[in-house]
């Protein structure tokens, strides 16, 4: 009998053939190889160099980070799927750095490292990319926009301010209050209009680039899926108290068609993995707010154990890194076989 590639592999061979990187590799100078970039308009604050130390300057920098958001789109969009980055951006502005009551290092213990790295084939594979290049310590777009804690801001906080929420309430809101562990960021109290001059520049430009192109790609196939990628710290458990490398999270089934949660977990489990559902993580703010199957639109959170791809110690990759975006660059090609009567 003979060989009858799938549809994915049959897309990964032309895109080979039309002088496209291998899977899972993103040129240096996107700039000179990117089909589309678009930066949104608005502009986080910024300065001279903010990497002060060394640990901000081993990133791979492929995409710029000189808007709030980058949206790399494919030159021919074939997937009605977007593939979304809210937690990797790694622009420390200087105004936060001199606040911070914590070294550089520190800082990025919330940081979703190197994500948008390992989803970057998503554009040569006929998907948008959309990644925050602010880092979620200074503003986090996976929470409401108004979820604040008022215990570290100087002035009163509008009146629609979500102060009673359970993430505000943690340190954990729009503006956080600490990093992972529970470290505090910030030396003193911040000023109101600070914080709501961040959420005016980061937030809603994120928020508004991601609804553009849910709402584009919808009008193209009839329906939209969000894949929104994150990374999760090396000793995440779940419930019963058992290492977790990979957790697919559907808000327990309310954020999308079960068809896409099995989609992605028969193939990540073809792949090697053993994915946890929902446990620890069942989905943020992006997953639920965005994910109304009854509107068309389908979203998955996806989290991956950082020690799968990197020394945390350092926050460097190790040679894990590249299996995990190949396979992550599977993963996006797979979706070219997806079944979409599911989601319409």
């Amino acid at each position: 009998m003979l060989f009858q590639p799938s549809k994915a592999q049959r897309y990964l061979a032309q895109a080979l053939q039309r002088r496209n990187p291998p899977i899972g590799f993103l040129p240096k100078n996107l700039h000179d190889r990117a089909t589309c970039l678009q930066q949104i308009a608005m502009m986080c604050p910024s300065g001279k160099k903010q990497h002060q130390e060394n640990h901000m300057n081993n990133l791979p920098s492929t995409l710029s980070a000189r808007g709030p958001a980058t949206v790399i789109l494919p030159r021919q969009q074939t997937l009605p799927v977007i593939f979304a980055s809210p937690h990797s951006g790694r622009n420390y502005p200087d105004d936060m750095i001199s606040r911070a009551r914590i070294d550089a290092f520190m800082l990025r213990a919330s940081e979703d490292a190197f994500v948008d790295q390992l989803f970057a084939a998503a554009p040569r594979l006929g998907a948008p990319l959309l990644c925050a290049n602010f880092p979620r310590a200074y503003v986090d777009v996976n929470r409401g926009a108004m979820e604040l804690d008022p215990r570290m801001f100087e002035g009163r906080l509008p009146d629609d301010a979500d102060i009673h929420s359970m993430r505000a309430l943690s340190g954990l809101g729009s503006i956080p209050r600490v990093v992972s562990g529970g470290v505090e960021i910030y030396k003193g109290l911040l000023p109101v209009d600070e914080a709501l001059a961040r959420i005016e520049k980061c937030y809603y430009p994120y928020h508004q680039a991601l609804q553009h192109l849910i709402d584009t790609t919808r009008r193209q196939f009839g329906y939209c899926i969000l894949i929104d990628c994150h990374s999760m710290p090396g000793d995440s458990t779940n419930s019963l108290k058992n290492r977790v490398d990979l957790v697919l999270g559907d808000c327990y089934g309310r954020s999308c068609h079960p068809a896409l949660t099995r989609f992605a977990d028969d193939f990540l489990r073809q792949t090697g993995y053993d994915p946890s559902h929902n446990d620890p993580y069942a989905g943020g703010y992006c997953t639920r707010h965005y994910g109304q199957p009854d509107q068309k639109v389908h979203s998955l959170q996806i989290e991956l154990n950082r020690t799968l791809y990197m020394d945390e110690s350092t926050i460097t990759p190790h040679d894990g890194f590249d299996v995990l975006r190949g396979q992550m660059s599977d993963l996006i090609a797979h979706f070219h076989d997806l079944d979409g009567n599911f989601f319409r």
